[in-house]
């Protein structure tokens, strides 16, 4: 019944091939026996590298970027490595299509958009986390006006290779607890908290694609959290899993605005 409800649910705009992946990924055994003991687990031994980095500050980003790709290859799903990857593509979609609307001089396209988990190891995960913040630094200090026709040619969402067998098969949300490790210890403090700050600006990109577009349908999925509050002690694992969903219904709401335009007359044809 909830797989159901979750597959068929009307105020869900995600294609049905992408939520059949994501429920298919929730029906793992790992996400149910795993997962609650992971999630405990990942926020405890957080906390303690948290202490020790504020005493000992230290940062090794190649270690963490070979880590989680190792890790991914050979402990994560295939379909649950496939929705990682396509996150990044997706939230890359999502600040482009900003960057080209507002037409601010000098600022450039996003072009982190990697299509195998091996190309997250080259320091993906710090640039996605940087992206958001350079695009709405960038329209916070100039001056936009919403366009006359909307440019959406920047939706497209490459095929995704993940490799094939794996020695154990978790879930993303199980996976995301355990790698939320490696980043809290490879990081230092400041880097950790921009990076789960960033978990916030959901509330400002969803703002920017309402202004954008006129339509209020973006701000149903905002996640009420607030901008100006800095806190690196949520959890983490659960923020990321629920901003990449975020991000599918707003990637989702876009390409079909992208097709009624496409019907008007009014946008290049370029989804694909």
């Amino acid at each position: 019944m909830i797989w159901t409800q979750m597959l068929v649910d009307p105020t869900v705009p995600v294609d049905r091939d992408t939520l059949r992946m994501v429920v298919d990924d929730q029906r793992r055994w790992t996400r149910r026996w795993l997962y609650p003991m992971a999630r405990v687990f990942s926020r405890v031994a957080v906390a303690g590298i948290r202490v020790l980095k504020a005493v000992a500050p230290f940062r090794a980003h190649r270690t963490m970027d070979r880590l989680c790709v190792w890790f991914l290859q050979h402990f994560v799903s295939p379909t649950a490595g496939a929705l990682l990857v396509r996150h990044f593509l997706v939230e890359t979609n999502l600040l482009n299509f900003l960057v080209r609307n507002t037409a601010i001089p000098g600022l450039p396209e996003v072009t982190l958009r990697p299509t195998t988990v091996a190309q997250l190891g080259d320091r993906a995960v710090i640039k996605h986390d940087l992206n958001v913040y350079d695009v709405l630094i960038a329209l916070g200090v100039s001056r936009w006006r919403k366009p006359e026709h909307l440019d959406f040619s920047m939706l497209k969402v490459e095929k995704i290779e993940v490799g094939g067998r794996r020695w154990l098969n978790l879930d993303i949300q199980t996976a995301l607890c355990l790698m939320n490790i490696p980043f809290a210890f490879c990081l230092t403090r400041k880097e950790y908290q921009t990076a789960v700050h960033s978990l916030r600006l959901d509330e400002s990109i969803l703002a920017l694609l309402a202004d954008l577009t006129g339509d209020e349908r973006f701000l149903r999925w905002r996640p009420g959290t607030i901008v100006v509050r800095a806190d690196s002690g949520m959890d983490v694992p659960k923020a990321v899993y629920e901003h990449a969903v975020i991000c599918e219904y707003a990637h989702a709401h876009l390409r079909r605005l992208a097709a009624d335009a496409l019907e008007r007359g009014s946008t290049e044809p370029a989804l694909a």
